[in-house]
């Protein structure tokens, strides 16, 4: 584990958040981008951006709070944030609550999932570099690119009491890093050619919650029901509610007829 990146004179930067930062940068700085090239530029969208950051960095510590007042009964609410770790589900979660809270304070009533879809798998694949040097490998595997990590490090990971010093486990975060690269070169080949106004960002949180789910079983997070964790239990009903809206659009012929094809120029007047 890498916990310090490096040093800034006597400043330690941590590993997670240098990455984590970096990539919510990145993934700013493209939907910015995308909305230059749909010509849909605007302080709207400069807003828009800076509430779905602001959001989705409280969500990632709200959604954590109760596990760390499940170790500590008694700590004050701030002192359940600062020492409470992040989830990336609660992250993106509270990203998307971001986005349609600040939508509608401005009364922005346009759609914006398509410019944000390619973005947040590309800052999703960069972040989660920090949570592979910084985090749990994985549960133990017997496949040849399983990676074993030494005594010292073994011992940080109480969740996974197989994990011993050179055991080989699964590279999980490996595995999701390059789950969200591929997912973000769909994306982006994919950003005008489905015919309804933010299902490209839909389809991305269908996908990402499918693969998350099985990916679960090999992270070796803690167990709250029936050999569930609780990012799994999290799952179940957000992509039964996103399989059903699917499910729904097709039954309606939403999709009929193929891609739209939509031209920048078409995309800046809806």
């Amino acid at each position: 584990m890498l916990p310090t990146l490096f040093h800034i004179g006597s400043i330690a930067v941590p590993t997670h958040g240098f990455f984590m930062t970096l990539g919510l940068a990145v993934a700013a700085l493209i939907v910015l981008a995308e909305a230059r090239r749909r010509r849909r530029f605007d302080s709207d969208i400069v807003l828009i951006v800076a509430g779905a950051l602001f959001f989705g960095a409280l969500g990632a510590k709200l959604s954590t709070v109760w596990r760390y007042w499940g170790l500590d009964p008694t700590p004050s609410f701030i002192e359940a944030i600062a020492q409470g770790g992040k989830s990336i589900l609660g992250g993106l979660a509270g990203a998307y609550l971001g986005v349609l809270l600040t939508k509608k304070l401005i009364g922005y009533e346009g759609s914006t999932g398509d410019m944000f879809a390619p973005a947040v798998a590309l800052g999703m694949a960069i972040g989660r570099v920090g949570c592979f040097l910084t985090e749990q490998v994985g549960t133990p595997t017997t496949l040849p690119w399983g990676i074993r990590v030494g005594a010292e490090t073994a011992a940080r990971i109480p969740t996974c009491p197989g994990c011993g010093p050179g055991v080989a486990m699964h590279p999980s975060f490996l595995y999701e890093i390059a789950f969200q690269l591929l997912m973000f070169g769909v994306l982006w080949r994919m950003r005008d050619r489905l015919p309804v106004a933010g299902d490209l960002f839909k389809l991305y949180l269908l996908t990402y919650a499918v693969f998350r789910f099985f990916v679960e079983f090999v992270r070796g997070n803690e167990y709250l029901w029936e050999g569930l964790s609780g990012s799994q239990l999290f799952l179940i009903p957000s992509t039964l509610l996103l399989g059903a809206y699917f499910v729904r659009q097709m039954s309606r012929g939403a999709y009929r007829g193929g891609a739209a094809g939509l031209t920048p120029a078409a995309e800046g007047g809806r």
